[in-house]
């Protein structure tokens, strides 16, 4: 059994961002970037972090950064993340699955779509 997962971050999360901590101070290594397939929206829940859904029809890929975590602290991670979001299963573009941050639909209800930015740091720097 392995010890370690790949999870597939798309917000906060990411590199030098403020969730960044909850990743590293657990031992996570960033792996790489990479983008999921073309079947994600992205939104911003109040401009304080995304919430990724995957659809049925085509739309963007997101950015995303591939880290390794080891599985023990793994429900430290998830249990530190906003309301709304959860694990699951992403596929990338490339066709591999990996887990991942997504968030639950009602999350999203009522909030700003950002899929044409292409990811959440994107986002952000425009926003500056």
């Amino acid at each position: 059994m392995s010890t370690t997962t790949l999870l597939a971050v798309n917000g906060t999360l990411m590199r030098g961002l403020k969730l960044n901590p909850n990743l590293t101070n657990v031992g996570a290594e960033f792996v790489r970037e990479d983008v999921t397939d073309k079947h994600y929206r992205l939104w911003s829940i109040n401009d304080d972090h995304p919430a990724m859904i995957r659809t049925t029809e085509e739309n963007n890929s997101v950015d995303l950064e591939i880290w390794s975590l080891p599985m023990e602290a793994f429900a430290s991670v998830l249990s530190n993340e906003p309301a709304g979001l959860s694990i699951g299963k992403v596929i990338l573009a490339d066709g591999t699955e990996v887990l991942g941050v997504l968030g639950e639909p009602c999350l999203v209800e009522g909030q700003q779509e950002i899929t044409h930015t292409g990811g959440w740091r994107k986002y952000t720097e425009a926003l500056s």
